[in-house]
């Protein structure tokens, strides 16, 4: 058995000597794990930081078989944003999310180019990565079969006023039809239903409506936590320094 695909570098353990268990999320083959050879080494252990891009050659004798893998780097991203902590946050908690939720070699082509998307703006320089990186989570839902409905009143069927989301159901609520319960709704942030730039309290909004469901659907058998990166990432936007 034998491929090759393009990824993103999610993660590397060290395995015996010298080696590493590299897990890949790749366009066609999913997230996918290998043995890269040397991958723990001092020459290779920069090839595989979490954000980086590469081109993998995966091959075993069966296709259930771990693997190894052979890799060479296209874009060094995570080196990119090294020296920026928010967006080096955002870059290892969005690897982390995919690492722990998504299942083994099943294709995401969406979520895989939603990734590229990220990276790509995280390591621009664009001003609003933020807004892309919570929306980023709202797809990781969506193609994981837990998908918001931020367009419609779950109680008017209106399409205008959307303020709060249902910690339920997951459905958009106006201001006038949450009534008394606003304060068991979750704040939907403008950004979300095409309003205006985010603020840093829009952003944790955002954060906090994507963790609650990700916690409850997404990793509910893990004992319905998130993963430090994705913790971390929130500590860093609730810090005064917040994005800069």
């Amino acid at each position: 058995m034998e491929w090759t695909d393009r990824g993103i570098v999610l993660s590397a353990r060290k395995h015996g000597e010298g080696s590493a268990v590299v897990s890949i999320l790749t366009a066609d083959h999913g997230r996918h794990a290998g043995l890269a050879c040397g991958g723990a080494s001092k020459r290779q252990r920069g090839l595989f930081m979490a954000g980086n891009e590469v081109t993998a050659r995966w091959f075993a004798r069966l296709d259930e078989h771990l693997g190894t893998f052979e890799c060479e780097l296209i874009a060094s991203r995570a080196a990119r944003v090294m020296d920026d902590p928010a967006r080096l946050a955002a870059l290892s908690s969005a690897c982390a999310l995919i690492e722990a939720g998504l299942p083994e070699r099943h294709p995401y082509p969406v979520l895989h180019a939603a990734l590229i998307d990220l990276l790509d703006r995280l390591e621009g320089g664009t001003p609003n990565w933020g807004e892309t990186y919570v929306r980023f989570e709202v797809m990781l839902l969506t193609e994981l079969g837990f998908g918001l409905d931020l367009s419609v009143c779950a109680v008017s069927g209106a399409t205008a006023n959307l303020e709060f989301v249902s910690p339920r159901s997951g459905r958009a609520v106006t201001a006038e039809s949450a009534g008394l319960y606003r304060d068991r709704l979750f704040k939907l942030p403008r950004f979300l239903t095409g309003g205006a730039e985010a603020s840093p309290a829009d952003l944790r909004s955002g954060l906090a409506l994507t963790g609650h469901f990700l916690i409850n659907h997404l990793f509910a058998s893990a004992g319905g936590r998130l993963p430090p990166a994705r913790e971390r990432l929130l500590d860093r936007l609730a810090s005064p320094r917040g994005l800069d």
